[in-house]
């Protein structure tokens, strides 16, 4: 009976240690975890997302103020944003992580308080795909981040498929912001919207997301104007924008506020972000027939 005791013993041990990971986050720095966490602060939209994309939406005990996918993270406590983040309430939480942007002015805070932050911000695809990876590793599940990466994949692969030949290769203006901010060739829109087949009046060497002179628009002459719907409704009334032959003809993709939280977003509902992009450049082609 008790020669039995020291295997036991040994499965024990083993288990405790396969349970335990470490991830390199970021900063490239190495975050030990000694278990798969069980309670899951997230203060970036994206990294909540990604974490109820991987099924451990369950873990979630605290967001940030801006994240609101999938719609039960809205009743979770809301710790802030990046500059003001309620640390008191957060640790009140007790989480064994926190998944937050480098740019949060709380990583060393929490760090000097002891808790396990892992920095994540995906800013472009392979981000995403980088970003998936260290969640599922994070959360103990390294193989649901690969599959879930898959399924991205495919859906954009799809999307990319249904955008209508007479359409590919038009050149987009995809607004982010008014001003006017821009997404260029170098961000992860335009990485999406490449991934479809378009192109963008906006070049990569003015940096992912740049502030324009808005006459650079009304020069470049896009074939298509994607932005909110508020935005494209209001375009036509900004000064030489009447010059616009996609607005005169009405050959942009105003997105609502749903949609619109998909395309700004560089986390798991890209191939969602790309299928409402394949749906209004068919509904264009449709329009045009």
């Amino acid at each position: 009976m008790t020669r039995g005791w020291p295997w036991v013993l040994a499965a024990l041990f083993c288990g405790s240690a396969a349970a335990a990971v470490t991830v390199v986050d970021d900063r490239g720095q190495q975050v030990e975890l000694p278990a798969a966490p069980r309670r899951v602060v997230s203060l970036l939209p994206s990294l909540t997302e990604t974490v109820c994309a991987l099924q451990a939406c369950a873990r979630l005990v605290g967001t940030d103020r801006f994240s609101n996918w999938p719609a039960s993270v809205q009743a979770l406590p809301k710790l802030g944003g990046l500059e003001d983040t309620q640390i008191e309430r957060l640790v009140a939480l007790k989480p064994d992580l926190v998944l937050l942007a480098g740019s949060s002015r709380a990583v060393d805070r929490l760090e000097a308080l002891g808790l396990r932050v892992v920095v994540l911000e995906p800013k472009s695809l392979r981000d995403t795909q980088r970003v998936i990876h260290v969640v599922a590793q994070a959360l103990g599940d390294a193989p649901a981040g690969a599959a879930l990466w898959q399924q991205i994949e495919a859906r954009i692969g799809a999307a990319a498929a249904r955008v209508p030949v007479a359409l590919r290769g038009q050149s987009v203006y995809f607004e982010v912001a008014s001003a006017p901010y821009a997404a260029s060739e170098a961000s992860f829109i335009g990485e999406t919207l490449a991934r479809l087949g378009m192109g963008n009046v906006v070049p990569a060497a003015l940096g992912p997301f740049p502030k324009l002179n808005p006459e650079f628009v009304v020069r470049a002459q896009p074939q298509v104007v994607m932005a909110t719907a508020r935005a494209v409704a209001e375009m036509r009334q900004r000064p030489g924008w009447a010059a616009l032959r996609a607005l005169r003809e009405r050959r942009h993709c105003g997105f609502e506020a749903a949609p619109w939280d998909t395309l700004v977003r560089a986390g798991p509902r890209l191939a969602e972000a790309a299928e409402h992009i394949a749906d209004c450049l068919v509904a264009l082609d449709k329009a045009a027939r």
